[in-house]
């Protein structure tokens, strides 16, 4: 008999008989009746052609055909149990696993130094790999990616990221501006009208939420004038820095490169609403315990107030 056209059920009864070496102990570790068993191993033997096992005082002995065949496929209905096992606990030193993970070059500034030096300490062999957006074009890109599992984790402000998705709220961020430490706006009383009345540069940070920032503004009257607009904002530090431009931004970023680069930080005139950064991940890993090892790292390094695991 072709390997393609063997019931493997039978593989079972053969493992059962290997181990049991009786009819009667491998029908009950098999939950079947005994004279199930026997069917089973007469079809075995047509379609090996040998007796397979043999019965005597001693039980059901293995021929050497029998004995040959064994290690195969005991091992392959063993490998077969294992891969159908769900992992309990997973041990970061000795992992070589790459974790892909999805960041605006504003994730990449705040929380890249830190988290590469926790997993240079907790499991050293692994690798991180920083994607943007997916990895393609499109709204739905990231999305996409992480339902494939081609992303382990986003994190940044997502609101587009909610049916089939987990989030953990890490902290919460305000807008600020942020200029060259020489600027105008950098001293005396900021207002609306003189916020409105300095070029702007905007940063186009599409499908992040910070789309908004427009919008909000003109609630409060202020029509900003943007002669510059940045895909991203890691370039935005220097151009301020050598431009008479002001800009917008998260608070952490502006605390990140604010004094390095010498420049100054101030309260918006006029109220914004703050918004959060999570981290999100589809649901098909939810349970992996590797993953929630890695959202418990990023709990326990950025989670602003209570930290709890990731779960």
């Amino acid at each position: 008999m072709e390997a393609g056209t063997l019931d493997l059920n039978l593989l079972r009864v053969f493992d059962a008989l290997w181990h049991e070496r009786k009819v009667v102990a491998a029908a009950e570790r098999l939950k079947l009746s005994p004279p199930a068993v026997s069917n089973a191993l007469a079809r075995l033997r047509r379609a090996s052609g040998d007796e397979l096992f043999t019965r005597t005082p001693q039980g059901m002995l293995p021929t050497p055909h029998a004995e040959a065949m064994a290690p195969a496929i005991v091992a392959a209905l063993a490998a077969v149990r294992g891969s159908f096992a769900r992992p309990r606990s997973f041990e970061p030193g000795p992992s070589t696993r790459r974790w892909r993970l999805a960041m605006s070059d504003i994730g990449e500034i705040v929380f890249l130094p830190r988290l590469a030096a926790a997993l240079r300490g907790q499991s050293p062999q692994a690798q991180l790999q920083v994607l943007r957006d997916g990895g393609s074009p499109g709204r739905h890109a990231l999305r996409d990616a992480l339902a494939r599992g081609d992303i382990d984790l986003a994190v940044g402000w997502l609101p587009d990221l909610r049916a089939g998705f987990h989030r953990r709220r890490l902290f919460e961020q305000r807008y600020v501006l942020l200029m060259a430490g020489t600027h105008p706006l950098a001293k005396g009383r900021l207002t609306a009208a003189r916020l409105a009345a300095v070029p702007q540069v905007q940063v186009l940070a599409e499908g992040t939420g910070h789309e908004r920032v427009d919008a909000l503004l003109r609630r409060h009257g202020i029509e900003r004038r943007v002669p510059l607009a940045l895909p991203h904002f890691a370039a935005l530090p220097w151009v301020l820095r050598d431009g008479d431009g002001v800009a917008i931004v998260p608070f952490k970023l502006a605390a990140q490169v604010a004094a390095p680069l010498g420049l100054a930080v101030r309260e918006l005139p006029v109220p914004l609403p703050a918004f959060e950064v999570s981290l999100v991940w589809h649901h098909r890993a939810h349970d992996d315990p590797a993953h929630r090892w890695m959202r418990g790292l990023w709990v326990q390094l950025f989670a602003e107030g209570e930290k709890k695991p990731a779960g």
